[in-house]
């Protein structure tokens, strides 16, 4: 996506009511403690084992760390991830 359209798409979200990650569908990362997170508009699940978690998003990737993680539950707009989370990495 081009830079100008991108800056468009900001400035929109910005005078409208919408949130900015609504608009942009830009990742939305919610943490609960160590044990659960949250992840809203995100692209697709690249790896998973019960040590790593890397989810693709429209800005790059999110690498979770930890032990026995799992995936509890995911659809088209959302993945909910449990187990004892470690370490959370964004990657561009």
């Amino acid at each position: 996506m081009s830079i100008d359209l991108e800056n468009s798409k900001r400035k929109a979200a910005k005078a409208s009511k919408f949130p900015e990650d609504v608009v942009l569908g830009m990742p939305n990362v919610e943490i609960l403690g160590y044990s659960e997170m949250r992840i809203e508009n995100y692209r697709g699940l690249i790896e998973y084992t019960d040590q790593l978690v890397r989810v693709q998003t429209k800005i790059g990737q999110i690498r979770i760390t930890g032990k026995h993680l799992q995936v509890d539950s995911y659809t088209n707009d959302d993945m909910k991830i449990t187990g004892k989370i470690q370490n959370i990495e964004y990657q561009t």
